[in-house]
């Protein structure tokens, strides 16, 4: 998390359950993407109400994008919505700066992610099993951290079946490294 140029915090959570079944990834402005976050789940909350179930991704992910829109002269950040619903299966929902929507089988924003597209168009492919998808996100992330002054830490997964969502978390040596970087020093870790 950053605050202008500062690199205030490398290991914020910045992926916000929504609903049990839809999440955000944030990245911009840290306060603007929680009030969305916010303001989603407060309506959420009440659509659940109404319809007695969880909503479909779609749903979550307009009524981010309609928050975002209507709110981009004052707002600053890019968000990605994803889930899992029963009519949709596993669905993922870019909502970049200004308010657009975009339905894609992937999505990346933030500072990091400009350093991944090329990985991110030679190595993805329909059909990945789960295993293979968390290792290709889990490379794709550590590849942006590489290079990116402003991200790094560790690294947050959240996946999202029809069985519910798991939350990962890796840190230290569960992180690959690339391009050279110095290796953790031994003593980190360490008892």
């Amino acid at each position: 998390m950053s605050t202008g140029t500062y690199v205030s915090n490398r290991a914020s959570d910045k992926i916000t359950a929504l609903a049990d079944n839809a999440f955000l990834c944030r990245s911009g402005s840290a306060a603007d993407t929680e009030a969305i976050s916010d303001y989603v789940r407060h309506y959420i909350r009440q659509h659940e109400a109404e319809i007695q179930e969880a909503p479909d991704v779609e749903t979550v992910a307009n009524l981010a994008q309609a928050i975002n829109y209507q709110n981009k002269d004052r707002l600053m950040g890019a968000m990605i919505v994803a889930g899992f619903d029963g009519p949709g299966g596993g669905q993922v929902f870019s909502l970049p700066i200004g308010g657009t929507i975009v339905q894609t089988p992937w999505a990346i924003d933030g500072s990091g992610s400009t350093y991944i597209w090329g990985y991110l168009d030679a190595e993805y492919r329909e059909g990945m099993t789960r295993e293979e998808t968390e290792g290709f996100v889990k490379t794709a992330v550590a590849l942006a951290m590489a290079r990116d002054g402003s991200s790094g830490g560790v690294i947050r997964l959240v996946t999202v079946t029809k069985d519910g969502a798991e939350r990962s978390l890796f840190t230290g040596k569960d992180i690959p490294q690339f391009m050279d970087e110095l290796p953790e020093p031994a003593w980190v870790g360490a008892a």
